[in-house]
């Protein structure tokens, strides 16, 4: 044997000792505990679905599933951790629709890319829009609000948690597909966004049904829509924009896992699989139905495919709005 082909053999030998040990590892994930970032202060309903499935995860692996909040700076914080994570399966990231979709085309320098640095897991929860109004506003359904917004451009305003957030994005969805012009009006969170309607300082809001049901219950606020192609199964009384005309809008939110880039692909799809077999737990799915959320999951391919999808429809909406953050 000539020493080229000693030399080969030994660097055949020596990356095989080195992965050898990978594999083992990532066959007998996890023997630690798992850290589960969240990228929002604690008690929102962020908190309710990562603590939801870290619960889950933690009795069913027998090691802790620590959830750790790093809120701030649109999610990025929390995100910016993720994408330099070490890739062995022990951290996660509460993603959501802002982190993944909305960041990368409002932020011009953002320390982490969603495409390169994520390892898609799957969606955990989609948050159902309805378009909603102070009961002053002379509209019923979404074909006379058209109208009223029509006779009346830019003047029929909307409150929304922010600018660039998704409910300020179904708002510019709406005006585009509806050819009508109205006013933006953020708030600082979507509390203070349903206020304003409440007290009439703005006309409408696009926000979780569950946000919206009491006041409507109480006449403080009527329901106009869900912001979907069909009635939700479990609200079957309120109509949707799909059958009001405006086919082919919804408006949501949802939160997903992801993890970092280079995981071990047994470890994403173990998962994948137990994720799903969590948020589908009577107990966990009946909590988080109750407070709005539907349960939205899909294959690691399934969700990668989605993600670009929804940057590229993203992109669409904030260009032609011509959304930017001051």
């Amino acid at each position: 044997m000539n020493h080229k082909k000693i030399a080969v053999c030994t660097a055949l030998i020596a990356a095989t000792q080195i992965a050898a040990p990978l594999v083992h590892a990532a066959e007998n994930w996890p023997t630690r505990p798992v850290r589960f970032i969240v990228p929002y202060p604690p008690g929102g309903t962020t908190d309710i679905v990562a603590r939801g499935i870290a619960g889950k995860l933690s009795d069913r692996y027998g090691q802790q599933f620590v959830t750790d909040n790093r809120g701030g700076a649109s999610t990025i914080i929390g995100a910016d951790l993720m994408a330099n994570a070490a890739p062995d399966g022990y951290t996660l990231l509460l993603a959501t629709a802002t982190t993944l979709s909305i960041n990368p085309n409002v932020m011009q320098k953002l320390p982490y890319n969603t495409l390169r640095d994520f390892a898609p897991v799957t969606q955990t929860v989609y948050v159902p829009f309805v378009i909603a109004a102070h009961p002053s506003v002379a509209a019923g359904n979404i074909p006379e609000l058209i109208k009223l917004a029509k006779a009346k451009p830019g003047t029929i305003s909307y409150g929304t948690p922010g600018t660039a957030s998704t409910n300020h994005l179904g708002g510019a969805l709406l005006e585009s597909m509806a050819g009508i012009k109205l006013l933006h009006v953020p708030f600082k969170g979507s509390g203070p966004a349903m206020t304003g309607v409440l007290g009439g300082q703005v006309n409408i809001i696009i926000t979780g049904a569950a946000t919206v049901l009491p006041h409507a219950k109480s006449g403080k606020a009527k329901i106009l829509a869900f912001a979907s192609e069909k009635r939700h199964p479990k609200w079957p009384d309120i109509p949707s924009t799909g059958e009001a005309g405006l086919k082919g809008y919804e408006s949501g939110t949802w939160f997903s896992i992801v993890t970092r880039a280079g995981v071990p692909r047994n470890i994403v799809n173990t998962l994948n699989k137990e994720t799903i077999i969590a948020l589908n737990s009577s107990d966990l799915k009946d909590r988080l139905e109750s407070i709005g959320f539907d349960i939205r999951t899909q294959s690691p391919e399934e969700f990668g495919k989605f993600i670009k999808d929804d940057l590229a429809q993203t992109a669409k909406i904030i260009k032609t709005a011509g959304i930017k953050l001051e």
